[in-house]
């Protein structure tokens, strides 16, 4: 087993999608960063190391035994052994884990580039192992909430996070069926096309807004998503703090 020491980790728990999971240079201050003293690396196959990164489901059980109690966090001059804490490569990609005890990889984190690059020099000569994984079936489509990795390529952190809220907005929209309120805000965002907007039903226009809004991040996607949060306490909320957050560089 190979380790690795004085990793520095910023943990994003409950995430699904890699694309969430932010590189060193998004990281921001009032993210919680933490040290761990000495971690297991373990090389795996690509098809298993994109079922980790992007997914929530269990890790094959020979990983899990590999890995048991060989991860230490430091903290306040203690060193705290972790159940299920190791990081993962395909030999090209990096990606922390710490399941927290249970089976699936609850937290992920990236590592700093200079780590990223001593890892990926201490595996280049070993054998990816796929530890019996056997792929999932695909299930279909994702969901509003869980969008294509496709539709985030390319944007910042913040620009992510508002995509997510706009989302949510639409989605509600789309909850509460209210065919005058989604004219309006198609009308908002295809003020040129208020006519044909009008003559639209409910699922038209909602499949108009939701494909169109999906695609890539612009100063019309920005100004919709603050027309929409106003007046909205909890969604308000998330713009207003979006808005407040910063990236910081350093390490």
């Amino acid at each position: 087993m190979i380790y690795v020491h004085d990793i520095w980790v910023n943990w994003f728990e409950g995430e699904e999608n890699g694309y969430n999971v932010c590189q060193f240079f998004e990281w921001r201050k009032q993210d919680s960063i933490e040290l761990l003293d000495q971690v297991p690396v373990v090389y795996v196959t690509r098809p298993l190391f994109d079922y980790i990164e992007n997914d929530m489901a269990d890790l094959p059980p020979m990983l899990l035994e590999a890995v048991y109690k060989r991860a230490y966090l430091k903290k306040k001059h203690k060193r705290l052994a972790l159940d299920y804490c190791f990081i993962v490569t395909d030999g090209e990609h990096v990606l922390a884990v710490d399941t927290l005890g249970y089976q699936i990889p609850v937290r992920k984190s990236r590592v700093i580039p200079r780590q990223e690059r001593l890892i990926l020099d201490l595996i280049s000569h070993k054998q990816a192992q796929d530890f019996a994984y056997k792929p999932k079936k695909q299930t279909g489509a994702r969901h509003i909430l869980s969008l294509h990795p496709k539709y985030m390529t390319g944007l910042t952190r913040k620009e992510r996070q508002l995509k997510h809220l706009l989302m949510l907005m639409i989605d509600q929209l789309g909850q509460a069926k209210r065919l005058d309120e989604l004219r309006y805000w198609l009308t908002e965002w295809r003020p040129e096309e208020y006519d044909a907007i009008q003559g639209m039903t409910f699922d038209e226009g909602y499949a108009c807004l939701l494909d169109e809004a999906k695609q890539g991040w612009s100063v019309k996607h920005d100004e919709i998503c603050e027309k929409m949060a106003k007046g909205q306490p909890f969604f308000e909320r998330l713009w207003e703090m979006e808005q407040q957050k910063k990236n910081v560089l350093k390490k």
